[in-house]
């Protein structure tokens, strides 16, 4: 019988949703299981023995500076070296919200080691406020390991005050079209690119998610965890499920079941 694929769900003061991202790794096959950040700082806990990690959404730090800036410093300059041989054993990573943030802000994103400057940031929405609702995601062909096989539009929800993604410089976003790693873009319902609230925080050019050069690295604003089962959507009595995913499975899992069947293919 082949060991099960095991994931670090990552959790810092002000972390909220690591509950939820434990759940859906769950459901999708993993064996999932919380771990502090001061225990890796203090090397009580290590992460050689998990394949997959996860930084889920939240509120790190109570985003005191800024969203996701002190625990992308603490994986920056504490974690560097633990984090650097994490990502060259080709083992995965996942950043959802805050997540995500926090991966833009060490550097991991979009350039795939700890020790890459940073090149994008997520900021305040054009809104002004905290946008809570369900987005259209178009995923785009990348080389995402982690939305492999969704080809249609699917739906999730947002939460945050600090989503809109921007490039440091136009030859940044040149980069990501160039090299595959655009994930996913907001939409609207017949899957063309649209304003506000389509876009719910002004992201340039839509983008709702964005991965390493290798593709195993991945950060997204949109949470698929409050969406691994059907019965999530707030309309789900009137949803077409899409022929492509069981009946009972939301538009989120397919990601974490992805990450999961490509650790199980590559071990």
């Amino acid at each position: 019988m082949a060991a099960v694929v095991r994931v670090a769900v990552l959790r810092a003061p002000g972390t909220n949703c690591d509950e939820e991202t434990r759940a859906a790794f769950e459901q999708a096959g993993a064996e999932a299981e919380p771990v502090q950040l001061t225990e890796l700082v203090a090397k009580t806990k290590t992460l050689d023995g998990y394949q997959i990690l996860a930084i889920p959404g939240g509120f790190t730090y109570g985003d005191d500076v800024s969203a996701g800036r002190l625990a992308a410093n603490e994986l920056k300059y504490r974690l560097r070296d633990q984090l650097d041989t994490f990502v060259r054993a080709d083992k995965l990573v996942i950043g959802i919200c805050n997540g995500f943030q926090i991966l833009a802000k060490a550097g991991l994103l979009p350039g795939g080691r700890p020790d890459a400057p940073q090149e994008v940031t997520l900021t305040w929405n054009d809104s002004g406020r905290f946008e809570d609702r369900w987005v259209c995601l178009k995923a785009e062909f990348s080389v995402c390991i982690w939305t492999q096989g969704l080809d249609e539009m699917i739906e999730l929800p947002v939460a945050h005050g600090e989503g809109k993604f921007v490039p440091k410089d136009p030859s940044v976003l040149e980069q990501l079209v160039g090299f595959g790693q655009i994930v996913f873009h907001y939409c609207d319902p017949d899957e063309r690119e649209a304003g506000y609230p389509w876009n719910p925080n002004g992201s340039v050019g839509n983008i709702a998610g964005i991965c390493d050069p290798t593709g195993r690295i991945f950060g997204l604003m949109p949470h698929p965890e409050r969406h691994a089962a059907v019965v999530q959507h707030p309309r789900w009595t009137r949803l077409s499920v899409p022929s492509t995913v069981p009946s009972r499975d939301g538009d989120g899992l397919q990601i974490f079941r992805n990450g999961i069947q490509w650790v199980e293919r590559h071990r």
